[in-house]
């Protein structure tokens, strides 16, 4: 139904009366819906969005952390189209909420380009935000056109904005649409909103643990799964991969134990450096917002006394240990059977060998930990804060002895014989490298005080980040600057410097705030670039501005970051929550699917059903990503060497439609699915425990 039809229907035109009736009587007074509209928003099917009404099944799952819903409401779906990503929505919103005295905006759309344009949808002229306990309208108003009605490139939609700022009071709302009758998902408004989504976002590494059973009490029941990779041969018994090739003659004296650990994303390899970068994130969450985080997330060592973020990653700087030599060097990378579940991986386990970039990560990420659980009042994890230190400073010594130490792992044209072994490229180039000693002399003279690592962190501060920088890209070398400025006896001159060119570029940079104020994103949260792992440029440009607000002395760039959490929550062009399950959350359209070995194609983790659990609650996709392609077998010549996937069963994943993600404008470069080879779907839905911490960064700041 057009919107011209629906203005035009007479049922409708009776219960806009009511509302004009209504807003007549008591302009400035709290109003009630009247019940007949009260029951076609909330309970029955309306028409409000051109297209074919649907909706979309509830999300299935038996683990409920602390605090989560018994269910959540799908009548907002309710007169929506249904498209390949689910309902099609007309107003977005942080489908887990605000808190009370933050910028609170819905975004109303209207798809113009992209794969959701067969819906027309112009908002009506009043538009309230209704007590979804009472049905009360707590507000109203008209939305505003974003940029005078024009359509955004980057999202293809024509959108407007409706403020709901003020309206402060704890409690579960909606917005509604009085004249079509739409409305968005529930949110609720709430100083703690945010606190039970971080224990998700926390448990997520939980999930990704190597060789630790999950139990139906820890894990749920539906993901519950023995000890993974604890067989012969396993990660207790890893092999060096350079046997595989002859080169070593005593194999046996060369096996280690290197169980433990996290998997790095949708795969089970584990890489030294990507996990101390990880490290180093959730542990500088906890530093700056220990509040946040409690002791009740549900995890195995949940009620022993100790903030489980900080079990967590104890989890993984165990096995981070276990990649030390006795030299001080760390191995690089450990590559793991896959199967699903992980439990069902009966493949061997092997290692790479040691480098100057695994050893330099490994000393940065042992120096800050060791400076964490120094200061704990529990014995144990003071003996093994002053174990890491010790472990730091080896690692820092062994990488400045051997400062070009490389190995390409999983790349046959520059580390022959290095082919199968892992997946992600983990060695560094020379401007990487130099960050680690960078950030690795940081931690380790903030340590101990050490007047040779305040040398090299002077002497080498200005080649970090760019003098046109920070970018989106750089948020995590931004930080480790800012660090540098916090600690005593350092240069007053390189604190000035490094803390003007900050405030100035990420001030007046047209990639940064001048981004925001111009209002150049309608869904408000602008980046510069869209590319793999979208979502985490998202949440590492929102860092920036939560760094502004911390060296700037810039109290508005902490309510600027906010925004990008919004639009992780759902303030985006489909509406997703970009988390799997979070249904008993609060989410009313969560991710359904990701790309991950476990939660694999054809598994009963596939996809979220009513008959399947999907995957477990609270992993970030990647994301929207314009850059995403098949591979080229699936359209290779016949004969050619790329035309190699034709006929076998993966040719099946050839024929799906990948429109979209394919022929999009960026910000809906998205598909709900999780095929692997040749259709590549981690390209666009995979997580990693990388983008998970940077989520955990920038969420704790909004739980107190």
């Amino acid at each position: 139904m057009h919107d011209s039809d629906i203005r035009s229907a007479g049922i409708w035109r009776s219960r806009r009366d009511l509302i004009r009736m209504a807003t007549t009587i008591a302009s400035t007074a709290i109003l009630f819906i009247p019940t007949v509209l009260k029951n076609s928003l909330f309970s029955a099917a309306s028409n409000g969005a051109e297209g074919n009404s649907g909706g979309q099944s509830g999300v299935v799952g038996t683990f409920k952390s602390g605090g989560d819903k018994s269910g959540t409401s799908m009548t907002w779906s309710h007169g929506l189209t249904t498209g390949v990503n689910g309902p099609i929505p007309v107003i977005v919103v942080d489908q887990f909420g605000y808190p009370t005295k933050a910028p609170k905006v819905a975004v109303i759309r209207d798809p113009k380009a992209g794969y959701d344009n067969v819906v027309h949808f112009v908002p009506g002229d009043v538009y309230a935000v209704v007590d979804g306990s009472t049905g009360r309208i707590v507000k109203q108003g008209s939305p505003t056109a974003w940029n005078g009605g024009a359509t955004d490139g980057v999202s293809g939609d024509r959108v407007w904005w409706f403020d709901f700022t003020d309206v402060t009071v704890p409690g579960t709302y909606t917005v509604v649409d009085l004249d079509k009758s739409l409305r968005s998902p529930e949110f609720r408004i709430d100083d703690q909103v945010y606190r039970n989504i971080l224990k998700h976002a926390v448990r997520m590494f939980f999930y990704q643990r190597a060789g630790f059973e999950k139990t139906p009490e820890t894990a749920g029941s539906n993901w519950a799964d023995a000890a993974s990779h604890m067989g012969p041969g396993q990660d207790p018994q890893t092999h060096p991969w350079q046997a595989r090739l002859g080169s070593i003659n005593d194999e046996a004296s060369q096996i280690k134990d290197l169980h433990g650990g996290w998997f790095d994303a949708g795969d089970y390899n584990k890489y030294t450096s990507w996990a101390a970068r990880t490290i180093i994130i959730l542990l500088r969450a906890y530093d700056e917002n220990p509040t946040a985080f409690g002791d009740d997330s549900g995890i195995a060592e949940s009620g022993n006394g100790v903030p489980d973020i900080l079990d967590e990653v104890k989890w993984a700087l165990d096995w981070l240990v276990r990649m030390q030599n006795t030299d001080g060097s760390l191995l690089c990378v450990q590559g793991l059977a896959q199967a699903s579940p992980p439990s069902a991986a009966k493949g061997p386990s092997y290692y790479g060998p040691a480098t100057t970039a695994a050893s330099l990560m490994g000393a940065a990420a042992f120096a800050y930990a060791g400076k964490i659980y120094s200061a704990r009042s529990e014995a144990g994890l003071r003996d093994f804060g002053t174990d890491l230190s010790l472990r730091a400073k080896r690692a820092w010594d062994w990488a400045t002895a051997n400062p070009m130490i490389l190995y390409y792992n999983n790349d046959n044209a520059r580390q022959p014989g290095s082919s199968g072994l892992a997946s992600g490229q983990q060695e560094m180039n020379d401007a990487q490298r130099l960050f680690a000693k960078f950030e690795a002399a940081v931690y380790l003279y903030e340590l101990t005080g050490n007047t040779n690592y305040k040398s090299f962190v002077e002497s080498n501060y200005a080649s970090i980040v760019a003098d046109y920088g920070p970018t989106q890209w750089d948020a995590d070398r931004q930080e480790a600057l800012l660090y540098y400025t916090r600690l005593r006896g350092i240069s007053a001159e390189v604190k000035s410097r490094i803390l003007t060119k900050f405030v100035a570029n990420v001030t007046r940079s047209p990639d940064q705030l001048p981004m925001v104020i111009t209002s150049k994103d309608p869904y408000r949260a602008p980046i510069k670039d869209y590319t793999w792992g979208s979502n985490q440029s998202k949440l590492l440009q929102a860092r920036l501005y939560q760094l502004l607000a911390s060296y700037g002395n810039a109290a508005e760039a902490e309510s600027i970051a906010l925004g990008y959490l919004h639009y992780i929550h759902g303030v985006n062009p489909l509406g997703l929550v970009y988390l799997t399950n979070m249904e008993l959350a609060g989410a009313s359209h969560s991710i359904s699917t990701i790309f991950h070995n476990w939660f694999a194609h054809g598994t009963r983790w596939e996809r979220v059903s009513s008959g399947m659990p999907g995957p477990a609650p609270g992993y970030l996709a990647g994301g929207p990503n314009p850059y995403y392609s098949i591979d080229k077998c699936c359209t290779a010549a016949i004969g050619t060497q790329e035309y190699r996937c034709y006929g076998s069963v993966a040719f099946a994943f050839c024929r799906g439609n990948h429109t979209p993600p394919l022929g999009q404008p960026p910000l809906k470069s998205y598909l709900e699915f999780n095929e692997g080879w040749p259709a590549n779907s981690w390209e666009i839905t995979e997580p990693s425990t990388g983008y998970q911490a940077h989520y955990v960064s920038v969420l704790a700041r909004y739980v107190h």
